[in-house]
């Protein structure tokens, strides 16, 4: 069968009923748990898998591809609209669709991001066919020392979105990647920072992990101030949203197309495409586009780029699957399994006698994502209304979803302590103007690191680093941190002039939209700096009777990350003292303590949760969670606390006893509710 007709026989069975309607129902589940934080292609694939038992192969891939294609379209809504990432593949979308929302401005950010998801989504999948006999070779060619490399690169890129300061960045990143090395060990089996607690083993949680940094300190904010998410008026922004990111996605589509091939290529490379690719593409943007001063603040390239590589690398990363066995992400190691139930074997026979199949799901990612970034364009105009509606009422719900979201998966306790505790830090590095996305980007890099690196030296020793793509990488990594260096003072040159020149204050700045750690609070930021110093020299001093392979990632992280923390204190006691000569910037601010005791208040609540749900059950305490805070918080009639309790009741029992089955909590002492 030739090249042309195995694509044409591809789209024949991708059109033949019932596949298309299998395609369509994948689309509509994917667009559901893409849009849901905590859920994700991942926990979709899982749930939709075993119903492929007994279809033809096009037609359980177009139904389990139908799903995973759109998850990434989705998961813009929460990325916008409620500064979550719904998916790991949209944590760099928040950095500037967040503020856009803020801004008035989120049927724009959602526009312009479903224009270029379908543009990426589509031209990733015909970058993957035109690809599949040239990339043997360069998929080859990588191994642990290339793969260490390319995550030291992809860790870097959080220089440039680290805000002002590269210390308080980088430190970040060094934190995330000590967080990665919690449970057993690589190389030697050794317990790590486990403080006895069995559920750590394992590695920290990466969903409660992630919603705790972000999702908390955003509800959080929505709750004390009471403030809707956007921070203009409905009356004050222009009609038109969607077409108007439509036409940006127009306007920009060099970055589209750019940030499209990053996607597909990082995509190929097993275990990190999903990982890094949106951090990668909005590094670049960041860095290569003229008048970037605005990325961080709300600037539609920032959402552009992001959006375009993630659903390009969908395309990417289904080469190395189906080629080589080998998954391009944990999604695609689902997908494996499909492969097996359908009794196909990846590898050669896939690309010559089966080859009409791999068009099959070439195929059904172009359909699919066409499909579904038009269904959202649609809707998305009318999903971007609840950025208008009052912070008490939506409050609740999004409090129940990062709680249960938490929850899906293991099903314990130590989700919910992972959420809160991190809730309580994302809450302080947002109040100090330190970046979140690195710590994110360092805790998924940080295994892959490690596990290369060991390899790397077993099998090579230092000779690893003298490869030539690995001599190219470290280049590329050098000069990605003079630039941003660079960038910097030059940023910081430019605010200068502009204080001197007694700048009128706009809009923006009344609305108090700051970029992920581009704001500047020394009181709050250089306890910070301390405590990450004390958790350097900790994990140093803990691993030191460790084997050697154990501990050398940890103590190397460890040290440059106590390095970089005393950097960034040495700045904030520079920024205390010119707070306290008067001689600060106007953009350097203090603590209110109005708002600082009202968010400890919330916090309380959100430990309240924690603590009830052991002494009267799981279910019963989100239901009253509700009640109260509709009563005491939001103080609305009790009509709507009725039709609102009845929501919440019909959400939890429908969601998460039919759709997404979980083992509720009960207490011993109660009988149970949940059969």
């Amino acid at each position: 069968m030739t090249f042309m007709e195995a694509a044409l026989d591809g789209l024949r069975l991708v059109l033949v009923w019932p596949a298309p309607g299998y395609m369509l129902l994948g689309v509509a589940i994917g667009m559901f748990f893409g849009a849901v934080p905590g859920l994700g292609g991942l926990v979709g694939m899982a749930i939709i898998l075993p119903f492929t038992f007994g279809m033809e192969p096009q037609i359980a891939f177009a139904f389990i591809l139908g799903m995973y294609a759109v998850t990434t379209t989705a998961d813009t809504l929460a990325s916008v609209l409620l500064g979550i990432p719904g998916t790991a593949a949209s944590q760099a979308t928040i950095l500037d669709g967040y503020p856009m929302a803020q801004k008035g401005e989120a049927s724009r950010a959602l526009g312009a991001a479903y224009t270029v998801s379908m543009f990426g989504g589509v031209l990733g999948a015909i970058f993957l066919a035109l690809s599949i006999p040239i990339v043997r070779p360069l998929i080859l060619s990588f191994s642990e020392p290339e793969f260490f490399a390319l995550a030291v690169l992809g860790l870097t890129m959080v220089a440039s979105l680290s805000g002002k300061s590269i210390f308080k960045g980088t430190a970040a990143a060094c934190f995330g990647l000590i967080l990665a090395t919690v449970g057993f060990a690589e190389f030697g089996g050794v317990r790590r920072y486990w403080f006895d607690q069995n559920f750590l083993l394992e590695g920290i949680p990466i969903v409660p992990y992630v919603l705790g940094l972000f999702a908390i300190p955003e509800v959080l904010e929505l709750a004390v101030r009471n403030t809707s998410i956007s921070r203009v008026k409905r009356e004050e922004v222009e009609t038109g949203g969607i077409l108007n990111g439509m036409k940006d996605a127009a306007k920009h589509w060099w970055l589209a197309l750019r940030c499209t091939v990053i996607g597909v290529y990082i995509g190929m490379l097993p275990g990190l495409g999903g990982s890094i690719v949106d951090w990668v593409a909005y590094g670049h943007a960041a860095q290569s586009e003229k008048n970037n001063e605005n990325f961080g603040k709300g600037d539609v390239r920032g959402v552009i780029a992001p959006e375009a590589a993630n659903n390009a690398m969908k395309g990417g990363a289904l080469l190395p699957t189906i080629a080589f066995a080998i998954p391009g992400s944990a999604s695609m190691a689902i997908l494996l399994s499909a492969f097996f139930i359908q009794g196909l074997e990846p590898g050669p026979q896939i690309l010559t006698e089966k080859l009409n199949i791999t068009f099959t799901l070439i195929w059904t990612l172009v359909i699919a994502n066409v499909a579904g970034a038009a269904i959202l364009l649609v809707w998305g105009s009318q999903v971007s209304k609840i950025t208008y509606i009052q912070g008490h009422i939506i409050v609740p719900t999004i409090i129940i979803v990062v709680f249960m979201g938490a929850w899906v998966g293991n099903g314990t306790l130590g989700n919910w302590i992972v959420l809160l505790v991190f809730g309580f830090i994302g809450y302080f590095m947002k109040l100090g103007g330190w970046p979140r996305p690195p710590i994110v980007l360092g805790f998924v890099l940080g295994k892959i690191m490690e596990e290369s690196l060991g390899i790397s030296m077993q099998t090579h020793g230092w000779d690893s680093f003298y490869r030539p793509i690995v001599i190219i990488i470290i280049v590329l990594t050098l000069l990605t941190i003079v630039s941003t260096v660079r960038k910097q003072r030059r940023k910081k040159r430019e605010a200068a002039a502009a204080r001197s020149e007694d700048a009128p204050k706009d809009i923006e700045s009344a609305m108090q939209v700051a970029e992920e750690g581009g704001k500047d609070c020394p009181p709050a930021s250089w306890p910070i700096a301390a405590i990450l110093m004390a958790l350097f020299a900790y994990t140093y001093y803990e691993a030191i009777p460790w084997a050697f392979s154990s501990k050398l990632f940890p103590h190397s992280v460890s040290i440059l990350g106590f390095l970089l923390a005393a950097g960034a204190l040495l700045t904030d006691w520079k920024g205390l003292k010119a707070m306290k000569a008067g001689t600060a910037a106007p953009d350097v601010v203090g603590v209110d303590p109005g708002y600082f005791w009202k968010s400890m208040y919330f916090m309380s609540w959100m430990l309240g949760i924690f603590f009830l749900t052991m002494v009267i059950g799981q279910f019963p305490t989100l239901v009253l969670f509700v009640l109260l805070y509709l009563v005491f918080w939001g103080k609305y009639s009790w009509k709507i606390i009725v039709l609102y309790l009845i929501g919440t009741v019909a959400f939890l029992l429908g969601m998460f006893n039919e759709i997404v089955p979980v083992l509720w909590y009960e207490p011993d002492w109660l009988p149970s509710f949940f059969v």
